[in-house]
């Protein structure tokens, strides 16, 4: 086999897919806020994109980024909107589409049942074998509708069946997860044209659909904004105007990430017939391509 075939092979068994875990929903609703609003606002420095900033991010990636944040005097520079994660639950009754548990199959070590996979999500034709059963069924030279011996002979067989691989994957686990978003701002009017989006993005609902790797969540805008500004007090402090608006998502988890044992998709074959080859001369069975017919 040259390269080409080999990377063609290699292309056939890769797909699509990455298991969903905590950092995939966290992802979608980053992506959601960065991209799908697209939030600006009034600056004096002109009309910007309000940077949004993970509160839990790492320290070395905090050192790199303040520096962007912060003014020469370690100030935060306004407006900015800061996400954060703060809260999971898993909820029996909110299975999705799920309803009932399914175990997977890693109990039955036949037909490769250590490897796991509670669902299938997809099935293809294996074209390899599928074609090596249909070549030994056209090269028989006995009661044959096609093929009378030749290998490779075009037809088809009404009896034939196909060799599929069947893809499956661990038991989705469903959990609503909360965030909450803060936005701060100096100015009044930076704080109205932040918080404009959140309320009319999803038109007369609260609802809509994030994405992240081909998997997709419902999310949830919660209903109050909740304002938290110092502007009232007579103090020294900086005036900041701070709203909070909290999200909640329905999001499902596909195994256990980096502490998955068993694949993460599992690729099985279907079994066609089950043959064991048997000694004419013991049990005194007529030959075929003697007598003409096939042995009881």
């Amino acid at each position: 086999m040259d390269d080409d075939d080999n990377k063609s092979a290699v292309k056939r068994t890769i797909l699509p897919f990455k298991p969903s875990t905590i950092e995939t929903i966290d992802y979608a609703v980053y992506d959601w806020i960065n991209e799908k609003l697209n939030i600006f606002s009034n600056t004096n420095k002109g009309f910007k994109k309000v940077p949004i900033e993970w509160v839990a991010a790492e320290r070395s990636y905090q050192v790199k980024e303040e520096k962007d944040m912060r003014d020469s005097s370690g100030a935060l520079i306004f407006p900015i909107i800061s996400l954060e994660r703060s809260g999971m639950v898993k909820d029996p009754s909110k299975k999705g589409m799920f309803y009932g548990n399914i175990d997977p199959l890693s109990a039955n070590p036949v037909n490769g049942g250590w490897k796991g996979g509670s669902i299938q999500i997809a099935r293809r034709i294996q074209q390899n074998k599928t074609a090596t059963f249909m070549d030994a069924y056209s090269a028989r030279k006995y009661n044959q509708t096609v093929g009378n011996g030749q290998i490779n002979f075009p037809g088809r067989n009404p009896k034939h069946k196909a060799v599929y691989e069947e893809i499956s994957v661990p038991m989705p686990v469903y959990v609503d997860v909360s965030y909450n978003i803060k936005i701060r701002t100096e100015y009044q009017q930076q704080m109205n044209e932040i918080i404009q989006p959140f309320i009319t993005q999803t038109g007369g609902i609260n609802y809509a659909v994030i994405t992240k790797d081909k998997h997709q969540f419902e999310l949830f805008v919660q209903s109050e904004l909740s304002s938290d500004n110092n502007i009232t007090e007579l103090g020294d402090e900086t005036r900041i105007y701070q709203t909070t608006v909290g999200l909640k998502v329905l999001g499902y988890l596909v195994g256990k990430d980096s502490n998955q044992e068993s694949p993460n998709m599992v690729i099985r074959e279907s079994s066609i017939d089950v043959q064991t080859p048997r000694e004419r001369n013991i049990v005194e069975s007529d030959l075929p391509w003697i007598h003409g017919k096939l042995p009881s």
